[in-house]
């Protein structure tokens, strides 16, 4: 028995001897583990980005800007179809180019006017003489402006029509003003006056209807983007920023965003019948300047229109009596409609273009602005085009040079027939819904660059404040060489965090004003957009005064906007360095707490509001806030004191699907049944606040269930996205 353990002893020895020789002259003393172990675990240059913002060039925009001007380019015409090339020739250059780029072309319907049969806006006598005539074009300045391409203002997707009838003031067409105005006049059969802002261009005309008012007219008054300036003589362009008295703007009139005829699905020969089309203006609408619109409004009879109602014009807002004043040469007198509007199904391109990931390729970081305009649209969109067009001229020489490769795919998009209502965009989300769900970390949306050139201003979910307030660090303000961009923002627009102090103040994708509409309401993914705009305490405009407008040209933009494009240049080295850390950082520069942060303010304010009459609230809610967190903590504390560089890259990969995931979870579609494909508002909790406002108003009880249904649709969202931020099931009750 001890022999046969000697022999075993012996043995073993013997083995784990052979063992240690085999392996100490059997390994190659100058091999090293495979690259792809460094590549997993490398994090983000900080060399290679500011190598990146040393490159990105302002003459280079400025020179971009000229060529996406040279002509009109509204969505589908000869010369969206310029730009579509343009993008292209850039992605594809053999040495600034892209690893590949292609067009993803969209049958969709979209709304054009008859060239040869323009709309018009009269007043007409009782024999039907017209007795004046609105202008038909805006007044051109410069050969540009002139361009028998620069389409006249009409409102996209209102019906063809021709109503005539007495004139009212309705001030901006929001429901409220309809209500008020019925109060003292009959509104049927009548024709209304808006202002634009308040209410969505669309719902001007349905709000409307219901009264019985059969067309409509909306302008822009001087007072909301002039500042209370009307002259071209030496107040307006071409003299100033401000819009000159012919400008109207024009725009897309629907409620929804995406084809029309293809709700959820893309708009690839799917259709429902033209009958089926919802969200357009039921009646005629039609946009004029200013000009038209003072001769109009200053001749209306009735009574004083309220305060608030009251404009720029040196002249009383009157309601319309309805009509004309007895002693205004247009008494008696209606004012005719007369559109001849047409839709049409069109081929839309969207431009794509990718740089390909070299660890995790299967992971997405897009980067997106429409292209198509209404006339040149040097600020929306083309100052956000040349823009993009500078961000892939830098990253794509550094790829094509071998110089740097991103850890992320980058997706670019260059969105066409966005201004007839985000349709490009939309349309790629429904066809790659899945795709993109599953696997894109976040949106960077760029559409008007630069409004103008004071500050940064910048829009996103609660996760992407941190990575912003990083990026915007690292980039000078336009114009200023010892000042960050970060630092002039928070002179411009800040508030005190409970948990950062003093910040710069960051606003939320509420609402379809651009690109990010999809990304966010529809595929719930992390989104931001960025831009340069002006000092609010110098302007009360509610947005650059040539927007939409045939003086939106480079012109307008070098001369007004950004002299020197050093605005421009800031907004590109922000929004690239925010697109590299995305891109390249080991784990997903997105904070959790700051969402938490940004939870625990709303209830607050829900508590606040609706405490008295919610005793419930106290629980579930505040229970699943505390636990958001909780866990959300717990997440932040967990990557700020590991070392991840060391850890196996599953772990990474894990804690980085959390954070994409994040936003996935606060999407519900029952919080908002009757909505199109819209995620919640960011005011206090907006389900809750909707619903309990028409509860107080009605005071049914069937109205307070839905209440309580807010209150139960909130409270297991929040508690879901809060183990979302968990790998197990059971983790969540180990945080709280």
């Amino acid at each position: 028995m001890i022999l046969k353990v000697v022999i075993s002893v012996v043995c073993a020895v013997s083995v784990l001897t052979v063992g240690i020789l085999i392996g100490h002259f059997g390994i190659d003393k100058g091999s090293s583990a495979p690259s792809w172990v460094n590549d997993v675990a490398k994090d983000v240059d900080e060399a290679l980005i500011e190598k990146f913002l040393s490159e990105v060039d302002n003459m280079q925009i400025q020179e971009n800007l000229r060529e996406l001007t040279k002509v009109p380019h509204m969505a589908t015409t000869p010369g969206d179809e310029q730009t579509v090339k343009l993008m292209l020739e850039r992605w594809r250059d053999p040495e600034t180019g892209l690893d590949d780029a292609w067009r993803e072309e969209y049958m969709v319907y979209l709304s054009f006017p008859d060239t040869k049969n323009p709309n018009k806006v009269t007043v007409v006598s009782p024999s039907d003489t017209v007795i004046y005539t609105a202008r038909e074009k805006e007044k051109p300045y410069t050969a540009d402006q002139d361009d028998p391409e620069v389409v006249q203002p009409y409102a996209a997707y209102s019906p063809p029509g021709n109503p005539k009838g007495k004139l009212v003031y309705a001030n901006q067409g929001k429901p409220s003003d309809y209500q008020e105005l019925n109060k003292t006049v009959d509104l049927r059969g009548t024709i209304a006056i808006t202002r634009y802002g308040g209410a969505g261009r669309a719902a001007k005309a349905i709000n409307a209807a219901p009264y019985g008012v059969i067309g409509v007219l909306v302008y822009t008054d001087p007072l909301d983007i002039n500042d209370g300036l009307m002259s071209d003589i030496n107040e307006t362009y071409p003299h100033s920023w401000y819009l000159p008295p012919s400008g109207v703007e024009r725009g897309g009139f629907s409620t929804h965003y995406g084809d029309l005829r293809t709700p959820y699905l893309a708009a690839k020969g799917n259709h429902t019948d033209f009958a089926d089309i919802t969200g357009i203006p039921p009646i005629p609408i039609q946009p004029i300047g200013f000009e038209d619109a003072y001769v109009l409004i200053c001749e209306l009879g009735g009574e004083a229109a309220p305060a608030d109602w009251q404009g720029a014009f040196n002249c009383s807002y009157n309601i319309g009596g309805p009509g004309f004043k007895q002693t205004s040469a247009f008494n008696s007198s209606d004012v005719k409609l007369e559109t001849f509007n047409h839709g049409e199904l069109k081929n839309s391109s969207n431009v794509m273009g990718v740089i390909r990931g070299s660890v995790e390729p299967d992971r997405y970081v897009i980067y997106g602005n429409h292209r198509d305009s209404w006339v040149h649209g040097a600020i929306d969109p083309s100052s956000g085009t040349s823009v993009m067009l500078e961000l892939t001229r830098v990253l794509g020489k550094m790829v094509k040079q071998g110089k740097w490769r991103p850890r992320r795919s980058i997706i670019f998009g260059s969105w066409g027939a966005e201004e007839f209502g985000l349709i490009g965009s939309a349309e790629y989300t429904e066809q790659y819904f899945t795709k993109l769900s599953e696997r894109t970390v976040a949106y960077i949306n760029v559409d008007i660059a630069v409004f103008a050139n004071a500050t940064l201003r910048a829009s996103g979910m609660p996760s992407v404040q941190n990575v912003i307030f990083k990026a915007a660090k690292q980039v000078n303000a336009a114009g200023m060489e010892s000042t960050s961009v970060y630092d002039n923002w928070i002179k411009y627009s800040n508030w005190t965090s409970p948990e950062h102090g003093l910040i710069p103040k960051m606003g939320h994708l509420t609402g379809a004003g651009s690109d990010y509409a999809a990304f966010v309401h529809y595929l719930g993914i992390t989104a931001m957009d960025i831009s340069y705009t002006y000092d609010r305490s110098k302007t009360n405009a509610r947005i650059y005064p040539a927007y939409h407008t045939a003086y939106d040209t480079f012109d307008y933009a070098s001369k007004y906007i950004d002299p020197g494009f050093f605005s421009h240049q800031a907004v590109a080295r922000t929004a690239g360095n925010v697109l590299i850390r995305l891109a390249d950082s080991l784990v997903l520069p997105l904070n959790c707490s700051d969402y938490a942060e940004l939870l625990e303010m709303y209830l607050s304010r829900a508590v606040d509001l609706y405490q008295t009459d919610l005793c419930l609230i106290s629980e579930p809610l505040k229970s699943a806030v505390a636990s958001f967190r909780s866990a959300a903590s717990h997440l932040d504390q967990m990557i700020l004191s590991s070392d991840l560089a060391k850890e196996t890259p599953m772990k990474v990969r894990r804690i980085n699907d959390q954070l994409m995931l994040l936003d996935r979870a606060f999407l519900d579609p029952l919080a908002f049944p009757d909505k199109y494909a819209f995620s919640a508002g960011m005011s206090t909790f907006p389900g809750l606040a909707d619903a309990f406002a028409k509860a107080e108003s009605s005071g049914q009880s069937s109205d307070w269930d839905k209440v309580h249904y807010h209150l139960s649709v909130l409270s297991q969202n929040i508690a879901g996205a809060a183990n979302t931020l968990c790998p197990l099931f059971s983790e969540l009750k180990k945080y709280n």
